[in-house]
Order: structure tokens, then C-alpha cells, then sequence
């Protein structure tokens, strides 16, 4: 096991044993808790959250020092209330033990400050930011022992409880004046310690490369910041009740961030954005501060011109300058952001600025990926777009997005998803939820951009093909009209032409030739005929159902039709008509199907023909088949053709057409 886990171990288990041996001088003799046995829990509960912390990081950092010297602190915090504790049952049963305690309890305080400076000194990776400053961490040991000697060196008189006790440590006369000198030099030497030790986390956040660095310091600075937190309440205390009984909500604060953020910072540094988190509280911060002193002054001139004080009033004159304030925290926020959350203002503004770019036609929205890309001065930074028919994400052009293994924010308007951004190197989650929620106007524009474009081109393919088969047909129906109807009436015509120059001549057999003319006539209208139900199929003269029925006869698998809407205008029966011989066609072609269902509705002014088969599925609408050129014929007639056909599981036709009639 890794040394500074085991200490850590050790460290916790003894607090923990500190904790139970400090409940028995706490609890009287008649077996009720003393009132010292307040400050015992106290101390105890302030403790609890570095302990914890303090054996969590322990175990997940073996080898950093960082959760020894957590518990450490909170052993310091336990020690106020043993202390307590124990005054009260030394002050009952006196001894030795009550006079080293008396005499080292009186300058004992800086231990308070020491494993917390020495938890700055190596913050976050256990190592001191340098070997020059191992004399820091020696200043902390020794400074706080001396202090301690000389405070139980130089005290005439000990405070209650221990006002009776005698005085263990007495030096000569001639040395309690030296010795007060040195304590006192002693005070801005631990002063200039405490100091050296903040300058460490500053040196150490400007030398760090890394984001991961910066990130777990500025949790802790976030943390310590607590502590002027404690001096407002303590103002606020002062001001409200005139006593500073409101610290100990600022001590308790403090006693449970700095571990909290401690243990984030090592273990979670991703969890929040930290930058946002620093922002704000500085923000409210400096809110507080101005209505605590707007406060104090309101009460000074009041109590200056009513010659006493007046709460009410002071109150009444803070609550204008807090109304007052409203519109300058925002201003406050942005000043701050500037400093503190760079990323955070830059993003905002960039977003802001390409918005009114757009309302005033000098830019196109889909320049929104470039600008938070120079905002967050990230090249690898990618903003996505929701289209219909497409599977994932797109980006301003149409082309595929793949965001791979990077975060995904999404961007939501309206309660559907309309896009999303993709991290690249730079931006916490949390500022991305805030860019997506101020793009997301621009995100839908591009969108909705991109699927007009989407949709003419499509459009325009549609009537290229449309008009390629256009070509297509004509081109067929000269062949066939070529190659059967017209040569049969040519050779028709040219058999007439032989026949009536014999007919002087009694050589001809005109009942025979009349036969062979009439027969010729009738291929040749049979043909015609063909050609003509290729246009439009003389079925549909009975009405759309009875020329299913005429199609369902010719296909050779079992067909259930369902037709409920009969009386439809010609163009409209005529490309239902073809939507589900086209479809029936295929299944049968393609698919091998043992039933074809075909079911034909109508609601209002819309149709729907659906096509449903049980055959092996899989099919496709490509360039050039059937199924496209169907599509292209519904989307003509302003309608939408939908397909279904999952491997194994049948395939579904869908056509729905416009019927205004």
C-alpha cells in the first residue's frame, strides 16, 4: 500500500477514535451532555466532510498527499471541539495532563491554518511547486511549535476554565520580555508563510500546460473562496444583529466547500463548468458586498439624521439599491465574465454579433460554425443540423457529420431536436448547453435552409427525370407504333394496292384477300389498342375499383383488395392506378410474396393507396428503377410516396395524393 494512503488510513482512524474518546468528557456525571457537548458536535460535523473526502481521495489517489492532509484538517477542526470537551472535565478534575493542556492550548490556534496551507504548497499533484519552497513547509512546522512554547511561556494568567491552574512552563524574569518579542515577530512571519503558500497556487496555475491543471486549481480556488463569504456574513451579522453570530454560517460554508471542491477537483474536475461556477460566485459576491455596504451607509446617515438607528428604514433604502441592482448584475456578469470566463463571454458575443449580422442581411447563418469556432479557438469545433431523411447529422453544406467518440450537446427548439454541437478541444458541457440554447434560432434557419435545398433539388432531379422519361416513352411509343400498327397498315395498304391492279385479270381471290385484309386490321387495332391502355388503361372507365379488380386478375398470387374511395377525378385514379400495379409488379417480381394486399382510403382531400406484401423484403428506391420513377410520377401529382421493406419482413407501397375534387 502506497505510503500516503496508509497515513491518510491512520490519520482517519485516530480522528475517528479522537471523536469517541472527546464523547465521555462531554457527558456530566449525572450522564447529561454538558454544554460544551455543543461545540463537540460542531466540531465533529465540521469535520466529517474533510475526513471523508479526505480517505475517499486517499483511495483513489494512493499516492498523493492530498487526502492525508484533508483529514489532517479536519482532525484540526475536531480538536475545537475536544477541546471544549475536555476544559470542561479538566476544569473538575485537575491534574498534569491539565496543566500541559492549559499551557500548550494558549497559542495552539496556528495548527488551525497548517494543513491547509501545506494542502495550497502541493495542491493538485502532491509535489511542491519547487525545491526552494521546502523552506515553506519547514516554516509551518516549526513556526506554529514556537508560538505554541512561547504563548505557555509568557501567560501570567490562563483564561477560564483554567484561571486556577498552575503554570507548568515558568522561565526566569528576565526572559518573558524576550520571548514576547520573538511571539509577536512570530505573527507576520506565519502571516508571510500563509501568504507564500496562496502565491504557490498562483505560480503553479500559471505554469500548468494542461487543461486538466488549471481545471482542479481553480476548483480549489473556488472553495477557498468561501472564506470571504465568512467575513460578509460576519459583516452582515454585525450590521443586522450587532454581534457575529451570522460567521458561523460563512465557517460552515467554508468548512464544506474546501473539501467538497478539494475532492472534485482530484477526482471529478469535469463534473461543472468551474469557470461558470468562479463567475458566479464572484458575481453575487460583489452584489452582496455592495448592498452590505449600501446597507451600512443607509443605517449611518439614518441613524445620523434621526439621531437614533432605524432598521426599518436602512432596510427600505436597501431594498431601492437591490431593485437598483437587478440591471447591474447583468452588467456586473458580463464585466466578470470578461475576466474570469473568457470562453463563456466570447461565445455569447460572437453568437450576438453573427445574429444581428443575419437581421441586417451582412451575413448568412450558416457562417455560426466558423464564428464559435474563432470564439472558442477551436479548429475541430462542429456544429450539426437535423434534416429530414437523414440519419444523422448534417453540416451547412448537406454533407454527412460523424462526431465520432467527441461529447454531443444537443439543440432543442420547440421540444424537438433540431441539431447539435460537437466538441472538439475547448468548451465545458455546460457552456455548450449554453451556446446551443442561444443558436438554436440560427441552427433552425440553416436547418430549414438546408431542406428547401434539399427539396429543390430534389425537385429539380424529379422533373429531369421526369422529363428523361417523358423522352423515354415517346421514343417507345414511335417504336412500337413503328414496328407493329404502321407496318402492318403499310403492308396493308400495299396488299390493296397489288389486289386492285388484278382485279380486271379475275387472278385474285378477293374473298380470300378481303379475309386476310380484315384479319391484318384486327392485329393491327389489337395493337393500337395496347399501346393505348400503356397510356391510360380503358378499365379506369368503370372507375378506379373495377380496374383493380381487372389487375388484381392477372397477377398470379392472391390479392385482398379493400377500395372505399371509387369516384375519384381521372388524374388522380389514373396514378393510384399505376402505384399499385407498379407495386404489385415488383412484389411479384422481386419479392416471391403468398399474398398481396391492396388497400385504397380516403380522408378529406387526401388518398391513400398502400401496397403491402409478404414477400422477403429489402427493396430499394434506385436511380433508374421502378419504384423511383413511381415516386417521381406521386411527387408530380403533389403527393408523397413512402416505402417500408425491412430484410424478411415484407414490403409496404404507401402513396398519398391530393384530391381536392
Amino acid at each position: 500500500m502506497a505510503l500516503p494512503r496508509l497515513l491518510a488510513y491512520v490519520a482517519a482512524m485516530l480522528v475517528c477514535a479522537l471523536m469517541g474518546v472527546a464523547v465521555v468528557p462531554a457527558v456530566a456525571g449525572d450522564g447529561t451532555v454538558a454544554q460544551d457537548g455543543t461545540a463537540l458536535v460542531a466540531g465533529i460535523a465540521l469535520a466529517l466532510p474533510s475526513v471523508v473526502l479526505g480517505v475517499l481521495v486517499a483511495t483513489r489517489r494512493p499516492r498523493s498527499v492530498v487526502g492525508l492532509l484533508l483529514v489532517l484538517a479536519g482532525a484540526t477542526t475536531v480538536r475545537l471541539g475536544v477541546g471544549e470537551s475536555y476544559a470542561s472535565l479538566a476544569a473538575r478534575r485537575p491534574g498534569l495532563l491539565t496543566e500541559v493542556y492549559a499551557a500548550l492550548s494558549q497559542g495552539d490556534w496556528m495548527f488551525l491554518y497548517v494543513p491547509a496551507a501545506l494542502l495550497m504548497l502541493v495542491f493538485p499533484d502532491g509535489r511542491l511547486p519547487g525545491r526552494r519552497w521546502r523552506w515553506a513547509v519547514a516554516g509551518l512546522l516549526v513556526v506554529p511549535v514556537l508560538f505554541m512554547l512561547i504563548a505557555a511561556c509568557v501567560s501570567d494568567v490562563y483564561p477560564p476554565p483554567f484561571e486556577n491552574t498552575p503554570h507548568l512552563l515558568r522561565p526566569p524574569q528576565a526572559y518573558p520580555p524576550v520571548l514576547e518579542i520573538v511571539g509577536v515577530a512570530l505573527l507576520p512571519v506565519f502571516l508571510g508563510l500563509l501568504i507564500a503558500s496562496a502565491s504557490a497556487m498562483v505560480i503553479r496555475y500559471r505554469r500548468a500546460a494542461d487543461e486538466i491543471s488549471r481545471a482542479r486549481l481553480k476548483w480549489f480556488a473556488l472553495g477557498a473562496g468561501f472564506l470571504p463569504f465568512a467575513l460578509l456574513s460576519c459583516w452582515a451579522g454585525y450590521l443586522l444583529f450587532d454581534r457575529p453570530d451570522l460567521v458561523v454560517f460563512g465557517l460552515v460554508a467554508t468548512a464544506v466547500s474546501v473539501p467538497v471542491a478539494t475532492a472534485i477537483a482530484m477526482l471529478r474536475h469535469d463534473l461543472y463548468d468551474v469557470d461558470r461556477a468562479i463567475s458566479a460566485a464572484v458575481t453575487y459576491g460583489l452584489v452582496t458586498t455592495i448592498l452590505l455596504a449600501f446597507y451600512t451607509a443607509a443605517s449611518f446617515l439614518v441613524g445620523l439624521g434621526a439621531g437614533r438607528d432605524s432598521p426599518v428604514a436602512a432596510a427600505a433604502a436597501t431594498a431601492v439599491c437591490a431593485a437598483a441592482l437587478a440591471p447591474l448584475r447583468v452588467r456586473l456578469q458580463r464585466r466578470v465574465d470578461r475576466r474570469l470566463y473568457p470562453a463563456r463571454q466570447a461565445v455569447l458575443t460572437a453568437i450576438a454579433h453573427l445574429r444581428d449580422r443575419v437581421h441586417a442581411g451582412q451575413a448568412r447563418p450558416e457562417e455560426l460554425e466558423a464564428a464559435l469556432r474563432d470564439a472558442l479557438r477551436d479548429r475541430a469545433f462542429r456544429v450539426g443540423y437535423r434534416v429530414p431523411g437523414a440519419t444523422g447529422l448534417v453540416d451547412a453544406t448537406g454533407a454527412p457529420v460523424d462526431p465520432g467518440d467527441a461529447p454531443v450537446t444537443p439543440v432543442r427548439l420547440g421540444g424537438h431536436e433540431i441539431g447539435a454541437i460537437v466538441r472538439g478541444r475547448a468548451g465545458s458541457r455546460e457552456l455548450l448547453r449554453e451556446a446551443a440554447d442561444a443558436s438554436a434560432l440560427l441552427i433552425e434557419v440553416v436547418r430549414l435552409r438546408i431542406e428547401v435545398s434539399r427539396a429543390l433539388e430534389e425537385a429539380e432531379a424529379s422533373r429531369t427525370r421526369l422529363l428523361h422519361a417523358g423522352y423515354e416513352e415517346r421514343r417507345r411509343l414511335e417504336r412500337d407504333l413503328h414496328d407493329g400498327a404502321q407496318q402492318r397498315l403499310v403492308s396493308l395498304g400495299m396488299a390493296i394496292r397489288l389486289a386492285q391492279r388484278h382485279l380486271g385479270d379475275d387472278t385474285a381471290d378477293v374473298g380470300a384477300l378481303l379475309d386476310a385484309w380484315v384479319a391484318e386490321l384486327a392485329v393491327a387495332v389489337t395493337e393500337l389498342r395496347q399501346i393505348a391502355h400503356g397510356l391510360r388503361p380503358s378499365s379506369l372507365d368503370d372507375g378506379l375499383g373495377n380496374a383493380l379488380v381487372t389487375l388484381a386478375g392477372k397477377v398470379p398470387v392472391p390479392v385482398a383488395l379493400d377500395v372505399s374511395a371509387d369516384d375519384l377525378p381521372d388524374d388522380v385514379a389514373m396514378t393510384a392506378y399505376y402505384v399499385a400495379s407498379e407495386a404489385m409488379t415488383n412484389a411479384v417480381k422481386h419479392a416471391a410474396p403468398a399474398a398481396i394486399g391492396v388497400r385504397v382510403g380516403r380522408v378529406g382531400d387526401r388518398v391513400t393507396v398502400r401496397i403491402s406484401d409478404d414477400g422477403r423484403g429489402g427493396a430499394e428506391m434506385r436511380p433508374g428503377a421502378g419504384l423511383a420513377g413511381l415516386a417521381d410520377r406521386v411527387r408530380a401529382s403533389g403527393g408523397a410516396l413512402r416505402l417500408s421493406s425491412p430484410e424478411g419482413g415484407g414490403t409496404t407501397v404507401e402513396a398519398v395524393l391530393p384530391c381536392a375534387s
